[in-house]
């Protein structure tokens, strides 16, 4: 007898469909193709015994599984579920007649409980998209793929659940998540608050203006001096995730099964802060079985690198392309695969190897040679690609000491919301805006010239910081793109010498800049 059931598997961030053709017939072999992984293939095992531990028969049969379409290759444990159904079905232990309505995937225990899964979410909208009636998942994922309408999603805790359903004796009920209510309702609540800061007025500025335009920042100084800090804070300020934002930042943590069981959309954006001893498959992506790496999983958020000179330099080299294309691109020998990363890139690092060079009050024991070449460990045209650099200094205990509460978050956030807003209208109408562009960080130097346009006085101090800083062209535009972000926060719709002139401090810590003071 031949069966057909129905499951999906994950390829980047995209579902494909996958019919499980199972046959039966005399003989005593099982026999599973279809370009299965190894995990795939142990599924045999955890199947059999689940079967027998449920209170079914395995059946006394040959059994052919085929994997179809078979010339794509199956990875994952996600495929126990559907097997074992359709071997239950050539047997009459499950009711054939519904399984061309539903799509399932889940790994078996032994006992026949379901363990969660990996990419529930893109797997839910692919059924939805082919048209089944319903989709039966693990229940730890139930509520990442209960978000996608017009399907019913059945969280199962055992085989027996979905055979029970599929049999007519137990229907079980689609699970209903309310995900407007749930999301909205989460966006505001932040563990870190900028009320909780004590001075750093300038760095606190710094980080304003990095929200507003979606700019890249490094924070220098010594330690304790709260970068870290600083930076937790962040996402706090940063616009409200967008419900199609959200779908896209989900998908990329349900792909890399980082989605918590109670979690069904992702209401705040991401703050990654991988260690500096990260590799680069880590960072970017990929490896075998090919999974996002910590640019992806903080797509729409902040990826924070705390002590930037102690990364790899070959682990730092490789941002490069996506902080400027805010897509990346692996390309193996048996795939090629592209994952979004627009974040915001955040880092920190100590002045010199000590950390006290230039303290108010320490004094640093390194060496000229010594300060170089900690700061050489971080190369132009990466440095090029940070919009803001900002010195930062440690609190006085007179700011320290101070019972009164800083500026809180929702106030500097709202300043924040405001200037992206102005940014949204300007970008929508133009051609190559209509959503592609939503901050001034990712303006195009034909729209740096139609909203950024320096002025006389401008491009004097322009060509004064150009000279004295040795800047690239690159700098020249950061600058302008930072400029025209303090303009959009004064609600200015000119960029004035000011803003032109408060941009290029931001540019105090350049690298050539850097070196002549370390020697």
């Amino acid at each position: 007898m031949l069966v057909k059931t129905y499951s999906a598997s994950v390829q980047g961030l995209q579902a494909s469909a996958v019919t499980i053709e199972v046959n039966a017939t005399r003989g005593i072999r099982f026999v599973l193709v279809g370009l299965p992984d190894s995990a795939v293939k142990e599924s045999y095992e955890r199947i059999l015994a689940a079967i027998e531990n449920s209170g079914y028969t395995f059946p006394s049969r040959a059994i052919t599984i085929n994997m179809a379409p078979a010339d794509v290759r199956k990875e994952g444990s996600g495929f126990d579920l559907p097997m074992a159904i359709g071997i239950l079905a050539t047997e009459g232990q499950v009711d054939a007649r519904l399984l061309n309505r539903y799509m399932m995937v889940g790994e078996l225990s032994l006992d026949g409980s379901l363990q969660p899964v990996r990419g529930a979410l893109p797997i839910s909208i692919k059924a939805r998209e082919l048209g089944y009636e319903g989709l039966f998942v693990p229940e730890a994922n139930v509520r990442e793929a209960a978000v996608v309408n017009n399907l019913n999603v059945y969280g199962v805790r055992h085989i027996n659940q979905v055979i029970g359903h599929l049999n007519g004796q137990e229907p079980m009920q689609p699970t209903v998540v309310d995900t407007r209510a749930e999301f909205f309702a989460k966006q505001s609540e932040f563990e870190y608050d900028f009320a909780d800061v004590k001075g750093q007025e300038q760095v606190k500025r710094a980080l304003e203006i990095a929200a507003a335009g979606g700019h890249n920042l490094i924070m220098i100084g010594p330690p304790g001096s709260g970068k870290s800090m600083l930076a937790k804070r962040l996402p706090s300020i940063l616009p409200p995730l967008s419900l199609r934002e959200s779908l896209e930042t989900t998908q990329i943590h349900s792909v890399a099964g980082k989605l918590k069981s109670d979690c069904s959309l992702i209401a705040q954006r991401p703050f990654r802060s991988p260690h500096h001893t990260i590799s680069q498959v880590a960072l970017v992506g990929g490896g075998a079985n090919p999974q996002p790496g910590e640019i992806s999983l903080a797509h729409n958020g902040v990826l924070f690198a705390d002590e930037l000179p102690e990364f790899q330099r070959s682990v730092l080299e490789v941002l490069r392309q996506p902080l400027e294309d805010r897509v990346i691109n692996i390309s193996r020998a048996k795939y090629t695969i592209t994952y979004p990363c627009s974040f915001m890139f955040i880092a920190s690092m100590n002045p010199c190897p000590c950390g006290y060079y230039n303290h108010p009050e320490k004094h640093c024991c390194c060496t000229p040679g010594q300060i170089v070449k900690y700061l050489n460990k971080i190369s132009g045209p990466l440095l090029d690609r940070i919009d803001i650099h900002c010195e930062i200094q440690p609190v006085p205990f007179a700011q320290l000491s101070q019972l009164q509460p800083g500026e809180p978050s929702a106030v500097i956030r709202e300043r924040v919301v405001r200037a992206r807003k102005i940014q949204e209208e300007r970008f929508t109408h133009l051609p190559l805006g209509g959503g592609a562009v939503h901050c001034n960080a990712q303006m195009t130097e034909k729209m740096l010239h139609t909203f950024a346009e320096p002025d006389a006085a401008s491009l004097d101090l322009l060509r004064m910081a150009m000279e004295r800083l040795k800047l690239s062209a690159r700098a020249y535009s950061r600058i302008l793109k930072v400029a025209r972000t303090i303009a959009d926060l004064e609600g200015s719709e000119k960029v004035q010498s000011q803003h032109i002139a408060e941009a290029i401090g931001y540019r105090n810590l350049d690298r050539s800049d850097w070196a002549e003071r370390g020697t």
